[in-house]
């Protein structure tokens, strides 16, 4: 068998087939793509995240390991009178209890049309795909599973919580891969959906670019929030926000389809564009803080790495 031959049956081999039977043998370029989020993203997760994720992310809580002799700087609220008193050396024994570290990651990535565009090199797509590889390495790295849930105006894929990098490789290719039915977005009813699904307690982040009004998902964002330790994370791009002067030009709306004529050339234009959209972003942030949601804001073209290592440092403060 040639070398070029045993590189693609490798291949077919790490990506395997989903629980439908699916094959997940994927075209050369896709391949690559998958190959490079993998390599910079566990990369990063080694040098930077994996331990602030530890820390901020703990687990169920903690459980009874074992009774061992007192030592100097022991707290003394664990000490085991039962034990103590039967000791015949008199010595003074404390109970050890350890972190049941386990945690259930799910992901909740919207695949929607709009998320087809970026205007500095990636789609918003593919800093989602990226932002859900980080997030995931980091969460096996720590023994953690994660699960996906892929949504448009319905609830697209569901891939069930696991462990290992395997596992976390075809999440990613299932992010980049997959085409969505639907082109618009309910984030209302993929919180729904979660909430179905994951009766206990979950760490999730929701990755959207939310360009639905808060209002249509309010109701669901607070009650998933109170049950689960929710992460909203914004992903951006700046021609959403600051139109460049290109003078008449026709737009189409990603989700609707619909053609609209812009005059970028007008100041006028571009400045109220730009109003209305910081207003629904600084909009959405609020919403967020009234729930006392932590949420990431990222943009295409930035350093993700860097957003995600300031809400950890947030967030351990705040701990």
């Amino acid at each position: 068998m040639s070398k070029k031959a045993t590189h693609q049956r490798q291949h077919r081999w790490e990506l395997g087939v989903d629980e439908s039977g699916q094959d997940l043998t994927l075209p050369t370029d896709l391949l690559k793509r998958i190959r490079k989020i993998e390599i910079v993203t566990s990369r990063k997760v080694n040098e930077q995240l994996a331990g602030a994720y530890h820390s901020v992310f703990k687990g169920r809580g903690m459980s009874f390991d074992e009774v061992r002799q007192y030592q100097p700087g022991d707290e003394i609220r664990f000490i085991d009178w039962n034990v103590t008193a039967r000791s015949h050396d008199g010595g003074v024994f404390v109970k050890r209890f350890v972190e049941e570290r386990e945690l259930t990651v799910m992901l909740l990535v919207d695949v929607s049309a709009s998320l087809r565009f970026g205007s500095k090199q990636q789609f918003k797509r593919e800093v989602a795909a990226e932002l859900a590889a980080l997030l995931a390495f980091s969460a096996v790295k720590n023994g953690d599973r994660v699960g996906l849930v892929m949504f448009t105006d319905h609830v697209e894929r569901f891939v069930p919580p696991k462990k290992g990098r395997k596992h976390v490789m075809r999440l990613i290719t299932e992010i980049l891969s997959f085409r969505p039915e639907g082109r618009h977005t309910d984030i209302g009813e993929a919180l729904g959906y979660l909430s179905r699904i994951q009766r206990r307690r979950s760490t999730a982040f929701l990755l959207s670019d939310f360009l639905v009004e808060p209002e249509t998902f309010s109701a669901p964002l607070r009650i998933v929030s109170r049950r689960h330790d929710l992460v909203p994370v914004v992903i951006r791009d700046h021609m959403e926000e600051e139109l460049p002067n290109l003078g008449l030009v026709l737009v189409e709306d990603l989700e609707t389809g619909r053609p609209v004529w812009l005059d970028t050339g007008s100041s006028s234009v571009r400045s109220g564009y730009r109003r209305r959209a910081l207003s629904r972003h600084q909009h959405l942030m609020q919403r967020f803080r009234r729930e006392k949601i932590d949420a990431i804001d990222v943009e295409t073209g930035g350093s993700y790495v860097k957003a995600l290592v300031q809400f950890f440092a947030v967030r351990a403060r705040r701990l």
